[in-house]
Formats: structure tokens, sequence, C-alpha cells
């Protein structure tokens, strides 16, 4: 498949040379970052977090496990 990008002159520039220096052509060298860059991206969304990865508070203005609720932080909220 076929596609057009706009780069920023600089970064095409680099991106040639890049090229260039590693033997390759600028369609390889841009196929395989994007590639790699999918891939990270995989990784990434891998990691889910919950509650119990979270930061806690010790001492007074402790929020219990219960309170991290969108309920018991609007709780939180009212006087």
């Amino acid at each position: 498949m076929r596609t057009t990008l706009e780069l920023p002159d600089p970064l095409f520039a680099r991106l040639k040379a890049r090229a260039a220096n590693e033997g390759v052509t600028l369609k390889r060298l841009l196929r395989s970052y994007v590639e790699q860059g999918l891939g990270a991206a995989a990784t990434r969304t891998e990691l889910k977090r919950s509650a119990a990865t979270l930061p806690r508070l010790e001492g007074s203005l402790a929020i219990e496990g219960q309170q991290l609720s969108n309920a018991g932080l609007f709780d939180l909220l009212d006087p």
C-alpha cells in the first residue's frame, strides 16, 4: 500500500542520513521504525493500572480503598 507522509525538512534529512549510514533504503528504514513503534505500543498497553498499584498516603490524610471509587471521591469533596 502506498501512502504520503509530510515530515518537517530537518526530520526528513535526519532519516535520509540515517538510512545512508545504515546502508538501507529510506523505505526500509521507515518500515522498520513503524514496526518497532507498533510493537512498543502493544507492550505499553499490556501494562494496566489498578488501585492496588497506586501510591498510598499514610497518616491523617490517608484515603481508604473504598473511597477510591468515583462515588467515594465525590463524598470526600462534599462537606
